[in-house]
């Protein structure tokens, strides 16, 4: 009977959504955007305690009270991307906690409560409700994926609640109608359009072929990897396809084998693309691939072991290693009080930022915290000045705090290295 109940609940709630224009469930509409039965909504995953409201707690909009403001992150906990959410959640726990041991954010303390959409967009959306309408959350932080997003955002803009720092650079996000949403990290454009630049700058190599995850995530990809190709008059040598939350790569990696490519760009999360590159190298292929940031740097190199080796991979914050960098040295030390046991990486880096992202907003408005103030505050011309790392927002660029991409390669050791170019030593260009 529960059971049934929560399916309902869940079904009632994505027809609502649909009904009102909010989510894309037409004929014409992005398929990744449409909705389908999903058995329940997942439970909390590495939630904070949650107090009981004080009869007399004050509060300016909901999530908001005397003595703590509270978010929400529906993300992947589980599956295939929940190395993900994971990382984020670590990142963003551990600058709040970092801004708790000082007392707050003008004496109040910052809360977050979890739920695991395990990177499916129905119970994206089921989340993202029960979080504004159930838990009363303030704002949403650290979402992960262009297709969870595209169903989630327009239930966050519906209600007018913060949408901030989601871990995707879809264009989607970055259309300046939206009123809800503030990214954090550039655009699949942008890292794409580096890849393709060095591809064929440091290394002369213009067959180039795409494999990506068939949904709004992976053609958000694609099509920037389509577009810097067009602007330098290239078009893929091949494209290859394969399902969300699945490892069955090998029949679009034979669509892209026809090709004969000499690079392949690989759009997906680090299960998926981690097979793509093991089933290439065990079928014969040995092109240059690279990937974007959305793939989980430090779980692809897990997953590939000594064959990550030469694997490229874009980034869109600085290197988690470098503690000469005044941010990273503050999250280090942010994360190891937080949990010791955590490694530093490339994602819950993105996810400490995002969280300093959210104070820094918080912060701006003073005793009188709102949803509209905390939205437009985080859209004004003013650096944002995290821990002497220079923030600087953006409309034109896509909504956005930072259009900083990296290059980083997979070394001998599964270790990332930083790159400044694609060295020809490595990748012996000239027999391409």
């Amino acid at each position: 009977m529960y059971r049934a109940n929560r399916i309902a609940k869940t079904l009632s709630i994505i027809f609502v959504v649909c009904l009102l224009g909010l989510a894309a469930c037409g004929p014409d509409t992005d398929p990744d955007a449409s909705l389908a039965e999903t058995s329940a909504v997942a439970a909390p995953t590495s939630a904070p305690p949650h107090r009981a409201l004080s009869p007399t707690a004050v509060r300016e909009d909901p999530g908001v009270f005397d003595d703590r403001i509270v978010f929400g992150q529906s993300a992947a906990f589980t599956g295939p991307a929940g190395q993900l959410g994971i990382g984020m959640n670590h990142g963003i726990q551990a600058a709040f906690a970092e801004v708790n041991r000082a007392g707050g954010v003008n004496g109040r303390l910052l809360e977050l409560v979890t739920r695991d959409d395990t990177y499916e967009p129905e119970l994206a959306i089921a989340n993202t409700t029960e979080l504004i309408e159930v838990e009363n959350i303030f704002a949403l932080i650290g979402a992960v994926g262009t297709p969870t997003s595209r169903s989630a955002v327009p239930v966050a803009e519906a209600a007018g609640v913060p949408y901030i720092a989601p871990f995707t650079g879809a264009a989607f996000l970055r259309d300046p109608k939206l009123r809800s949403v503030i990214n954090l990290r550039s655009s699949y454009n942008q890292e794409t359009e580096e890849m393709v630049e060095r591809l064929t700058e440091d290394l002369g190599i213009e067959r180039i072929a795409v494999m990506y995850q068939d949904d709004s995530f992976g053609r958000a990809g694609f099509n920037g990897a389509s577009a810097a190709l067009h602007r330098r008059y290239l078009e893929p040598v091949a494209v290859g396809l394969y399902q969300r939350n699945t490892t069955a790569v090998k029949t679009g990696l034979l669509d892209v084998r026809k090709g004969d490519p000499d690079a392949v760009i690989v759009i997906g999360a680090y299960q998926p693309v981690a097979a793509v590159i093991a089933w290439a190298r065990e079928i014969g292929m040995d092109p240059v691939f690279m990937t974007v940031s959305f793939v989980g740097s430090n779980a692809l190199a897990e997953e590939l072991g000594a064959g990550g080796k030469g694997v490229i991979v874009t980034q869109v914050v600085p290197f988690p290693t470098d503690t000469s960098n005044p941010v990273v040295a503050a999250y280090h030390e942010a994360l190891a009080e937080y949990d010791p046991e955590v490694e530093p990486g490339f994602v819950s880096l993105e996810g400490y930022m995002a969280g300093r992202l959210a104070v820094a907003g918080l912060e701006r408005c003073g005793d009188n915290v709102t949803r509209a103030c905390f939205l437009s505050l985080l859209r004004i011309d003013r650096p944002i000045n995290m821990s002497g790392l220079e923030l600087n927002y953006s409309q034109e660029e896509g909504n956005q705090w930072s259009d900083e991409v990296f290059l980083t390669m997979i070394g001998d050791e599964g270790q990332y290295i930083p790159l400044d170019v694609l060295p020809k030593d490595v990748f012996g260009s000239e027999d391409k």
